[in-house]
């Protein structure tokens, strides 16, 4: 099947990597020049595991080719539109300009019998104004979540838990859904659900699962608040109550908190599309997420702070990790550069250090000092402050060797990573996130 995908993104080009891998002809389409120059030529702008592979595995065999103009998409059978939809500058809601955009530039080159596959998260509502303007061309509009990780997102799409297709309703609607159904036919047969919605629910679903992860982990976030003043310890807390099958453990990892362009952004796009529905108090509690997960990067400067006598004012402190998580050189709403830049504020000599994020986090922040060596950025150091969950910094890292190479030994573990007994036994001042 010839496909089409409108915006070359980090969502877009893992969409359109992982359609041609599964044998359709794909064309992707983004208006930056640079990006598409990359892209055609097999290489990813951005990290993601997996995706130079199957980049270089669709060039080569030319089931997937990129362009700058869209009147390339014209005769795919589906397109597929993954544009950003950041926050705001003036508020919390989602920025639709560019899913506006892309529709206006796409409906020329629709066909009748073409369908459309709205990927964006959107708010509740966007769908159906967007199907009337495609119906106007005899295309017929779907809303097609995704679900990605990142750092797993070719799997994720091509191997997904579950797929989502909000249709509307009628003939029209059936038929895209069976479209969307031989688009996926491999996942499909491997058993994944396939669910058939009105547009509402799949556009819920989506900033609904969100909500949800983002909640569970401020959960656990307020629970470490709670622990720090009691003694408890909220990573065995999290052990315990994990085993009831109704809660389960994952995401209750007590920490600094999450990040990235999702989870923050999505949360606050769904209170106040909320609120302009008239149900403010039905996701009141997000601002409460919301809080806590901002908390907890005070917290760990705090205990930097505290660590280091009270003041870290020309004090060196490293930094390990600048991606908002390992597996990816994302640094939107880093905790990690929130930590850093905080510090450096309060008169620190802050170094900073990643495998993949450094090039991305300079250019937001290019008063930090980076170093692409775990070992540079910890040598005379006066405290470490673990940030991202890479390996080399979570389970390559001994106490003893980070020990041979800072001057201090004050370690605070924002993501409760190390084992306190050891790093203690090393000689370190140990602060972990609710931990005693």
């Amino acid at each position: 099947m010839r496909l089409s995908v409108i915006g070359c993104g980090y969502l877009g080009a893992v969409h359109a990597a992982a359609m041609a891998s599964i044998g359709h002809d794909v064309i992707g389409i983004d208006l930056d020049e640079r990006k598409i120059t990359a892209l055609a030529r097999g290489e990813a702008p951005f990290f993601e595991p997996q995706l130079p592979e199957l980049l270089r595995e669709g060039v080569s065999s030319g089931r997937l080719t990129f362009a700058t103009d869209i009147a390339a998409t014209a005769g795919s059978d589906v397109h597929f539109v993954g544009v950003g939809t950041p926050q705001q500058q003036s508020g919390h809601a989602a920025d639709l300009s560019h899913v506006d955009a892309a529709f206006d530039s796409l409906l020329p080159h629709l066909r009748a019998g073409d369908v459309v596959a709205g990927k964006s998260t959107v708010p509740v509502g966007t769908a159906a104004g967007l199907a009337e303007r495609v119906a106007t061309t005899g295309a017929t509009l779907v809303w097609n979540p995704e679900f990605l990780r990142e750092g797993w997102a070719v799997e994720d799409t091509v191997d997904p838990d579950r797929m989502v297709v909000g249709v509307p309703a009628g003939e029209a609607g059936e038929r895209a859904a069976r479209i969307l159904r031989e688009v996926y036919h491999p996942a499909i047969a491997k058993g994944t659900p396939f669910i058939v919605t009105d547009f509402a629910t799949a556009e819920l679903v989506k900033v609904a699962a969100n909500a949800f992860l983002a909640t569970k982990i401020s959960f656990i976030n307020a629970m470490a608040e709670i622990a720090e003043v009691t003694g408890a310890d909220v990573t065995l807390l999290a052990d315990a109550i994990g085993y009831d099958v109704r809660i389960g453990r994952r995401f209750l990892g007590a920490g600094i908190g999450f990040g990235g362009g999702c989870l923050p952004k999505d949360i606050r796009a769904f209170a106040a599309r909320a609120e302009e529905l008239g149900r403010r108090d039905s996701v009141g509690f997000l601002r409460e997420v919301d809080a806590i997960n901002l908390r907890r990067r005070d917290r760990a400067v705090q205990l930097v702070i505290d660590g280091l006598g009270g003041s870290v004012f020309g004090k060196r402190v490293a930094v390990l990790g600048a991606a908002f998580k390992p597996f990816s050189d994302d640094v939107r709403d880093s905790p990690a550069l929130d930590a850093a830049v905080r510090l450096r504020g309060l008169g620190a000599d802050v170094v900073v250090t990643d495998p993949q994020a450094i090039e991305n986090a300079r250019l937001l922040h290019p008063q930090l000092t980076y170093v692409a060596d775990r070992d540079e950025a910890l040598r005379g150091a006066d405290a470490v402050l673990l940030v991202t969950e890479w390996d080399e910094y979570r389970r390559q890292l001994t106490p003893e060797h980070a020990a041979s190479l800072t001057r201090g030994r004050v370690v605070v573990d924002g993501r409760n990573s190390y084992d306190p007994k050891a790093w203690r036994a090393a000689g370190w001042t140990y602060f972990g996130m609710g931990r005693p």
